[in-house]
């Protein structure tokens, strides 16, 4: 297999993550904040989300818990074991918290969140050891395209101001 052979990890790592921008997208399209997150399970999308706070007036309502929320709904468990979560930030203390409680296998991130990322920025919430459950992180994953999103999406209410 080869690096642009569309069973190949890499490929699948794009495509999953395109996803998830395409869901910050929305967000941003709604006022929100740009973050999308998909959970991956056998290589099938079982859960969406992204960003809804604002609009939902609920503080919970980021990318990630929606995303967790979908996946539990859709398999009708709460436990989401051996699924991977596709995020375009990365999650913060809570969001981090979730994945855990959840037993994901892997995180997949694009680009780190220098004040309120929790896992491999500031809290670094994953790595406790008093955790009974250990999520698998890989970062950086078209980080550049999700830094980019998010920078402008702010640089745009900047200038709105």
């Amino acid at each position: 297999m080869t690096e642009g052979d569309a069973d190949s990890p890499s490929a699948g790592h794009d495509y999953f993550m395109g996803e998830a921008l395409a869901l910050a997208k929305a967000a941003s399209d709604i006022g929100e904040v740009p973050v999308g997150a998909v959970i991956v399970r056998d290589g099938e999308i079982i859960g969406r989300g992204y960003n809804q706070s604002i609009c939902a007036h609920d503080p919970t309502a980021h990318a990630e818990i929606m995303a967790l929320k979908d996946a539990a709904a859709s398999i009708s468990n709460h436990r989401l074991v051996n699924a991977d979560m596709y995020v375009t930030i990365e999650p913060c203390t809570m969001c981090a918290g979730a994945l855990v409680h959840a037993r994901l296998a892997n995180l997949y991130f694009g680009a780190p969140e220098p004040r309120a990322g929790a896992v491999i920025s500031s809290a670094r919430v994953l790595e406790n050891s008093g955790l009974n459950h250990r999520v698998n992180v890989v970062p950086y994953i078209r980080q550049i395209e999700c830094a980019e999103l998010i920078s402008n999406f702010f640089k745009k209410k900047r200038q709105e101001k």
